[in-house]
């Protein structure tokens, strides 16, 4: 049996990474989402163990400590990290990972697995993006702010990662998406 592959996605909150990655989860089932570790507050409807493993900022850091994150990351105030051993069994399994991390995470990973492929989503343009913040009725006007600014920061490494998909039309997209999955699994770097 052949190793899975890692993929790493990553994209300004609000483009629509998240959505994309769950329409591609329905219709593939060697691949799965490895689920982040995170002192953020749980929300309403997240589930412990599958949006992510909530857990307190002490734990975190001894875990940080420990060594136990192939990344991690702060942001906006809180800390995210994925388990190295976790990704490294699923992989032996053959099973494909998705890692949905910011640029910060992949530039981490890449440096532990330089074959990953990475893939960047972009929104078409910031004024969609903006709309699409606003829309979720998740957060403040200043919330929202933030997460623009951020989100310039984070669109100035596309360039950085092997795909770009803009995800202009939804379905468009997640197509787009499913093509670069097939054609990763071929990666030879």
């Amino acid at each position: 049996m052949s190793d899975g592959t890692l993929f790493i996605i990553s994209a300004p909150s609000g483009a629509g990474k998240t959505s994309m990655i769950q329409a591609l989860l329905a219709n593939n089932t060697n691949i799965q989402l490895s689920v982040s570790h995170t002192t953020r507050p749980q929300r309403d409807g997240e589930i412990d163990g599958q949006h992510y493993h909530f857990i307190s900022h002490d734990h975190f850091i001894n875990m940080q400590t420990n060594g136990v994150f192939l990344e991690s990351a702060d942001v906006f105030g809180n800390h995210y990290g994925t388990s190295g051993d976790w990704v490294k069994t699923k992989l032996s399994q053959g099973l494909d990972i998705i890692l949905e991390i910011d640029w910060q995470g992949a530039r981490q990973v890449r440096d532990t697995f330089p074959a990953s492929v990475s893939i960047f989503i972009l929104p078409p343009s910031n004024q969609t993006l903006k709309e699409r913040l606003t829309n979720r009725g998740q957060d403040s006007e200043d919330v929202i702010n933030s997460r623009m600014s951020a989100a310039t920061r984070e669109i100035s490494h596309y360039n950085e990662y092997n795909y770009l998909i803009i995800n202009d039309e939804f379905e468009t997209a997640v197509s787009h998406l499913e093509k670069t999955i097939r054609a990763g699994r071929f990666n030879t770097n």
